[in-house]
């Protein structure tokens, strides 16, 4: 299945769920060679921009800093109409502040799980790929189409963990009841 059939199918399941912001005119360009746009180095192939020309999204070519994570190359990066991180969906399951966030995916190397980012570059979700201690908590790993199971960490700005799935019995909490905490 092409790419972009799976990101717009992908994009009406998440307006059908209840993301019904106005979302900004796109355009998609060709990008005949690997090209550096806005400090990015995006892969030939793909790349979408916002109406004033500011890069949308693309597919990276080589390891790049995005945010508090190093995107690895085959990567796609989805930036914020002000240039700010968005979302980063990995190439393969990688380390992001020493938890491994999921990668990949049977659709294809880049179409795994999004880690999403506050505007500040700061981890605000990451589908744990296979269950994992974050902050000492007992987190399930999970994906966005994952059997029920997770729906990732998600953090607080400031960093603290705000809520996952548990694995096992943890406080008050009991195994597959989501943990949460205040910042």
């Amino acid at each position: 299945m092409r790419k972009d059939i799976v990101f717009a199918l992908l994009f009406c399941g998440l307006q059908a769920a209840g993301s019904t912001e106005p979302q900004p005119q796109l355009h998609r360009s060709t990008l005949q060679q690997p090209s550096e746009i806005e400090g990015y180095a995006c892969a030939q192939g793909y790349a979408w921009f916002y109406a004033d020309g500011h890069l949308n999204r693309c597919t990276v070519s080589r390891e790049t800093a995005f945010g508090e994570a190093q995107a690895p190359s085959g990567s796609i990066i989805a930036l914020l109409p002000d240039g700010k991180p968005k979302y980063l969906m990995l190439s393969h399951d990688s380390p992001v502040l020493g938890y491994v966030c999921s990668g990949g995916s049977w659709l294809g190397p880049s179409e795994g799980s999004a880690t999403a980012f506050y505007p500040s570059g700061k981890l605000k979700q990451c589908y744990l790929a296979g269950d994992q201690l974050v902050q000492g908590v007992p987190c399930m790993s999970g994906g966005f189409f994952a059997d029920g199971r997770g729906g990732g960490a998600k953090f607080h700005e400031n960093g603290k963990l705000q809520s996952c799935k548990l694995t096992k019995d943890f406080g008050t909490w009991r195994r597959g009841d989501r943990f949460a905490q205040a910042p």
